[in-house]
C-alpha cells in the first residue's frame, strides 16, 4: 500500500486532491471510510487537538490503523491544528501520519523556527522507526474554529496584500522543510450563516505552488463554492479540509431523529440517520475533489 506521501503525490500528478475529514467520535469515522470505499479514492481522518483530547490520542491511531491493515484500504490519519512542540511531539510519539503545526498567529521568523523544530523531530522519529511522518505547517491566520459564523473571524486574512505571499511561501518551505504547506488564500475556518464564504483567490494559489515546491493544503473548506474547489486543485492544491459541514449533517440527522423517536435510547440506532447523513456530505465532497463526473 502507498504511504500518504506517495498517495499525496499520486493525486498531485493526477490533477485531483485528496480529501480530509475531521471527526469527534466513532461515526464520522465510519462515515468517511464507507464513502472512500464506497469511491475507491484515499481519504484522511483528521482530529484537532480538542477532538484528539475527546477520542483519545492512541486510540485515534489504533483505530484509524487497524482498520487500514483490515481492509487494506489508504485511510490515514492526521493531528490536525497543533499549537505546540509538545502536542506535535506527542502525536508524531503516537504514530499520526501527519502532523500540522499551527503558528499562522506568530511572527513569520517565529513561525518558521517552532515548525523547524517539529520538522526536525518528526525527522528524526521517522529516521529511528523507518516510518514517514509528514510535517504541514499553515502560513496566515484564517480562524480556529469549524462551527457556523455570523461574520468573518476577527483578524481573520481573506484579502489583499495580507494573504500569503508566494515570496514568504518559498523563503518558509526552504527554511523550515515542511512536508506540506497551508496558505491563507481567502479560505476561512467555519461557515457563515447568512452569506457566501469568501471567494478563493486562484491566481494566488498558482503562484505560491510554483514558489513553494511542496504539496499545498487548504483549510477551512466548509462553504467553498464549488467551482473555486475545482480551480483551486487544478491551481495547485493536493489536500482539502471539511468539517463544519459534516458537523451541521450529523446535528440535522441527530436532532430529526430525535424529533421523530423520542422514545428511542439505544445510541447505535439514534446515530445510524448521523453516520449516514455525514457520509452524503463526505461522498459529494470526494466525488467533486477527485473531479468524478
Amino acid at each position: 500500500m502507498q504511504t500518504l506521501r506517495e498517495t499525496i503525490l499520486d493525486a498531485s500528478s493526477r490533477g485531483v486532491a485528496i480529501g480530509h475529514f475531521n471527526i469527534s467520535n466513532i461515526e464520522g469515522f465510519w462515515a468517511i471510510v464507507h464513502a472512500a470505499r464506497a469511491l475507491g479514492v484515499p481519504a484522511i481522518v483528521g482530529l484537532s487537538e480538542g477532538e484528539r483530547d475527546f477520542v483519545g490520542v492512541k486510540q485515534a491511531v489504533a483505530l484509524v490503523k487497524a482498520t487500514r491493515e483490515e481492509l487494506g484500504y489508504p485511510i490515514y490519519i492526521n493531528a490536525d491544528h497543533t499549537y505546540s512542540f509538545e502536542r506535535v511531539k506527542e502525536a508524531v510519539d503516537a504514530g499520526f501520519d501527519a502532523v500540522i503545526f499551527d503558528g499562522a498567529k506568530l511572527s513569520l521568523e517565529e513561525n518558521i523556527k517552532q515548525t523547524k523544530a517539529c520538522v526536525d523531530y518528526a525527522r528524526s522519529v521517522s529516521a529511528s522507526r523507518r516510518t514517514d511522518v509528514l510535517v504541514e505547517a499553515e502560513m496566515g491566520y484564517i480562524g480556529q474554529s469549524s462551527k457556523i459564523l455570523d461574520a468573518i473571524p476577527e483578524g481573520a486574512v481573506v484579502s489583499g496584500d495580507a494573504l500569503t505571499s508566494p515570496e514568504d511561501a518559498a523563503r518558509f518551505v526552504h527554511e523550515t522543510g515542511v512536508d506540506l504547506f497551508a496558505p491563507a488564500v481567502g479560505n476561512i475556518h467555519g461557515m457563515l450563516r447568512s452569506m457566501p464564504d469568501p471567494r478563493l483567490d486562484i491566481p494566488r494559489i498558482a503562484a505560491i505552488r510554483a514558489a513553494a515546491g511542496v504539496p499545498l493544503v487548504l483549510h477551512g473548506g466548509s462553504g467553498t463554492v464549488d467551482q473555486d474547489f475545482t480551480d483551486a486543485i487544478t491551481a495547485g492544491i493536493s489536500i482539502v479540509h471539511i468539517n463544519t459541514e459534516i458537523r451541521v449533517a450529523y446535528r440535522d440527522a441527530m436532532r430529526a431523529f430525535l424529533n421523530e423517536h423520542p422514545d428511542e435510547v439505544a445510541p447505535y440506532k439514534i446515530a445510524k440517520g448521523a453516520v449516514t447523513a455525514m457520509e452524503d456530505v463526505i461522498t459529494k465532497r470526494l466525488k467533486l475533489f477527485s473531479k468524478m463526473g
